[in-house]
């Protein structure tokens, strides 16, 4: 979530490989019908390789700005059976209200484990889910047209 955690692991990624900050990229384009971080940041374009996600999220967020909508509030889910994040969860709070210029209490991290179940479960990957709800109180309906 744009908070450096100490492990012995890392991700893997074209990018930073910020499992958190993909998931909130994701769900912010989604929440505008702009879709994907692949289709923005696609792993095939050199220009990303090794690229910080919060800028990521900057984007989707002023693009979402630019359409009239605004987040509302946001809830994060990251499952990982190492690192132990939980202590984390205010650093990561704090992070993601600054990236999305809202308010501490808009924002709801949670850390949970696989419980030896499966590939999180295993210590073999991690996994993010973000939800965020959009207002579009004053949106232009033809800045969010597609033809």
């Amino acid at each position: 979530g744009g908070v450096q955690v100490p492990s012995d692991r890392g991700a893997v990624g074209h990018s930073d490989a910020d499992v958190l900050l993909h998931a909130v990229t994701d769900a912010l384009l989604g929440s505008g019908g702009l879709g994907d971080i692949g289709q923005w940041f696609p792993d095939t374009d050199p220009q990303y390789a090794g690229a910080d996600s919060s800028r990521f999220v900057e984007i989707a967020r002023d693009e979402l700005a630019s359409r009239g909508l605004a987040v509302v509030n946001l809830d994060v889910i990251v499952f990982a059976e190492s690192p132990r994040l939980s202590g984390f969860a205010s650093a990561i709070r704090e992070r993601l209200a600054t990236l999305l210029d809202t308010d501490i209490d808009r924002i709801n991290f949670k850390a949970k484990t696989g419980e030896g179940v499966g590939p999180v479960g295993r210590g073999e990957a991690i996994e993010a889910a973000a939800a965020v709800l959009v207002d579009g109180h004053g949106a232009d309906p033809e800045a969010s047209e597609t033809t």
